[in-house]
């Protein structure tokens, strides 16, 4: 099978796993503090409503991002629940499995909203940075680039300084994990703890590379409103993110189909230098994790899709 005929796989790192996701099942694989592997599954329902919304150019990235929200945060969530839970204390969560629906429900709604007040943070503050330079820097043009420069800082340091922490290090190691088993997948080779630690740890599709389009496409959209004054502009960026997050998706999907293109493929360079910061290089441990993840997801996919043949032959 060559690489454009293979089935897109997505991932997210979790707090001590991994998350892949597929066409019909979401799979995450943590590791516990007992050292064993436990597994947790979503199906992927699909929404007619959103189903048709995601066929559009634009809107697919609003649909994608929210999707993608509130499924993650559920598996985070799972993770963040069990990974040092003690073995015998497991049938003091069974107890609670009644509530699990609601509760995920809660996590989901929740997820999506702290990626909107996240949105709005980025979007805001540096707005507000720019505005005191004004003096300095008064046309328009100066004001949307500083702006611009003011929210590439913020980011870079949000992310350089969280990964100073233990518990985001260890995040950002899985990320490396979950994104070299993904290449490691796409480039036909074995899944082996030794194959995946050999493919890079750096990913066109990976959402970090879509955070800083966002920030580059943004500079673009703020060029065509203008910057004063200030309450036109704080309106403009918050009307303008829809726009801002839906182009910057459709130029992560670009970048990923020009990444095996001569000179087009650097266009994707900026995102893989953004993963230097938010991935790290994954132990052996970590790696088998994301691999036993994968491979509980390709079993699922493959059972569904043979259960799917099965029906359409009777």
């Amino acid at each position: 099978m060559s690489k454009s005929q293979k089935p897109i796989y997505g991932g997210q790192a979790v707090v001590e796993g991994v998350m892949f996701g597929g066409k019909h099942h979401y799979v995450t694989a943590i590791r516990r503090k007992d050292r064993s592997v436990e597994y947790f599954h979503l199906p992927r329902k699909a929404n007619p409503f959103f189903s048709r919304l995601k066929k559009i150019p634009l809107l697919r990235g609003i649909i994608a991002i929210i999707e993608a929200s509130a499924n993650g945060s559920k598996h985070l969530n799972f993770s963040t629940e069990r990974y040092d839970v003690d073995p015998q204390d497991d049938h003091t969560i069974k107890e609670k499995e009644v509530s699990k629906v609601s509760m995920y429900l809660g996590v989901a709604v929740i997820g999506v909203i702290s990626f909107l007040f996240g949105k709005f943070a980025f979007t805001l503050i540096p707005v507000f940075l720019a505005f005191l330079t004004k003096p300095i820097f008064p046309s328009d043009f100066a004001q949307v680039m500083v702006e611009g420069f003011f929210k590439l800082l913020l980011l870079l340091s949000y992310i350089y300084f969280v990964s100073l922490t233990p518990l985001i290090k260890r995040v950002f190691q899985y990320h490396g994990a979950e994104h070299k088993v993904i290449n490691t997948f796409e480039a036909g080779v074995e899944l082996t703890v030794e194959n995946v630690q050999a493919h890079s740890r750096l990913h066109y599709r990976c959402g970090s590379s879509f955070i800083l389009f966002t920030v580059v496409v943004g500079v673009f959209v703020y060029l065509l409103v203008p910057t004063t004054p200030l309450w036109l502009r704080v309106v403009d960026r918050l009307l303008l993110i829809p726009v801002v997050l839906g182009i910057s998706f459709e130029v992560l999907q670009v970048t990923n189909k020009l990444r095996d293109i001569p000179v087009l493929r650097y266009l994707g360079l900026p995102g893989l230098w953004l993963q230097l910061l938010t991935t790290k290089e994954p132990t052996n441990d970590q790696v088998e994790v994301a691999i036993l993840s994968f491979q509980e997801l390709l079993r699922r996919e493959r059972e569904t899709e043979f259960d799917a043949k099965n029906e359409e032959i009777v």
